[in-house]
């Protein structure tokens, strides 16, 4: 029951992330919002999400998890309400960010649960395993959940249905899930929250701003170059900290490290190309919004497919090495198929494929790295730990919009100002659809990349890490 509820509660916070997608041409419609700022709609939720993270999970280490997930709930549904009724697009862009803010708090608090509930290995790796693939295939569910929403409802359903998922798991985190703060809480690295979360958001908004400026702007390269000093900062910091934000042995042993970049990456390649594709069937092919989301349900069933039945007998025994790089390499083989997407309409043809192959890889990766991510962490630290591993995930997400789709709208306005010939309809469809494939190009790079740096770095054999020391 603990992993059900635990499971409602990551399926919410995953499905947010992207129930917006399909959403968007209708709420741009409605709120009169430009192409280039759509992205906000999505980035302010993972920029807050990301960039709070590191805090969130450290105030669910001092709170206790069940009051870490009772505050996490209220404030996500509040927010969610809020944006369901906006009635402009800074209204819409608010409620986001402050919907990020305690998702911020509540993944983390789930995951850390998740850590402490479950401790035999092979009982764990089944648990991580519906737990990794309603993480991973929240995003897709978000999808279709959000065309079902759009179409029949209206977008505003598209936030306003948190209500009533925060609702229901309120009453199962208050039933079942009891609070274990520390008995001698150690006091809040308050210069390293702010280092950590101003050096996280100053890089993604360094990313979405080359959307509407360029990528030589002031504005875009301070904000990269502020993020990275931050961060620099921030390392040194919590080496000096009496009571440190980040224990850094939970980053620096291979197979965490390895597992919380594997996630950072695949959801940089994931949400970048799920804004695409739902762009691309609504806009260029003319589907409904029930339809698009209808059209990503064949990844959804690949993902599950491939995580509970390769991950949850494989997992326990192998460990990630030999699951995440294959799942890297069939997520990028996926991205190869979709730069082939033609302007007239061949679902089965060419969409498909891609869908089918990227679930397939998803899903040997999210329910592994996930696990060994987390695993042999102090319980203590659970809530720290859950935290990295949401936020490699959150800011790998937001990075990916932002990058995929700067590059996507920067490749289609070249390319429609030197078209010649053709109808200006035409020409406007082969621009936009080469900027979707040089994208698509790029998040092949990522996935194969990805695929080389986790064969090397991460090991055989099922994880027993060890962070008792080293301010643990």
């Amino acid at each position: 029951m603990i992993l059900v509820v635990l499971g409602l509660t990551q399926l919410m916070v995953a499905l947010d992330a992207t129930v917006i997608n399909i959403a968007l041409p209708r709420a741009q419609a409605a709120l009169h919002f430009s192409a280039g700022d759509r992205q906000w709609a999505v980035t302010a939720y993972a920029l807050a999400f990301g960039s709070l993270l590191l805090l969130g999970g450290r105030l669910g280490d001092l709170w206790g998890r069940r009051t870490a997930l009772v505050v996490g709930l209220v404030g996500f549904a509040l927010a969610s309400a809020v944006g369901g009724f906006a009635s402009n697009f800074t209204e819409l862009v608010a409620a986001r960010a402050v919907q990020g803010v305690f998702s911020a708090i509540l993944a983390p608090a789930a995951l850390a649960a998740l850590t402490t509930t479950f401790t035999d290995r092979h009982e764990r790796a089944r648990a991580f395993t519906i737990y990794g693939a309603l993480a991973g295939s929240g995003a897709a569910i978000g999808l279709i959940l959000g065309g079902a929403l759009t179409q029949w409802a209206s977008w505003r359903w598209c936030l306003l249905i948190n209500v009533v998922f925060s609702a229901v798991a309120l009453v199962g985190v208050v039933a079942l899930i009891e609070s274990r703060p520390r008995s001698k809480p150690a006091g809040l690295d308050v210069t390293g929250a702010v280092l950590a979360s101003a050096g996280l958001f100053a890089i993604v908004f360094g990313l979405a701003h080359a959307v509407t400026a360029t990528w030589a702007s002031v504005v875009t390269v301070g904000s990269l170059v502020a993020g990275v000093v931050l961060l620099g900062v921030f390392l040194k910091w919590q080496q000096r900290s009496d009571h440190p934000l980040l224990a850094l042995p939970l980053v620096f042993s291979r197979t965490r490290g390895g597992s919380m970049v594997a996630l950072f990456i695949t959801m940089m390649g994931f949400f970048g190309v799920s804004l695409l594709l739902a762009y691309y069937l609504q806009s260029e092919l003319g589907y409904s919004p029930l339809r698009t989301g209808i059209a990503f349900l064949p990844m959804v069933i690949a993902l599950g497919f491939s995580a509970i039945l390769a991950s949850a007998r494989i997992l326990a025994v192998s460990g990630p090495r030999p699951l995440v790089p294959a799942g890297m390499l069939l997520a990028g083989l996926s991205m190869v198929l979709l730069t082939r997407l033609p302007v007239r309409a061949n679902y089965f043809g060419t969409v498909l494929p891609g869908l089918i192959l990227l679930g397939l890889g998803l899903g040997l990766i999210f329910a592994p790295a996930t696990a060994s991510a987390t695993a042999g962490v102090a319980p203590s630290r659970a809530g720290v730990a859950s935290a990295i591993v949401n936020s490699s995930q959150q800011i790998g997400g937001s990075v990916g919009t932002a990058l995929l789709n700067t590059i996507a709208v920067t490749v289609s306005g070249r390319a429609l100002a030197h078209a010649s010939g053709a109808s200006a309809g035409v020409r406007a469809a082969a621009a936009t659809l080469h900027g979707y494939s040089i994208a698509f190009w790029w998040a092949a790079g990522i996935f194969l990349a990805g695929s080389l740096f986790t064969a090397i770095v991460l090991e055989s054999g099922a994880p027993e890490l060890s962070v008792d020391g080293a301010g643990a």
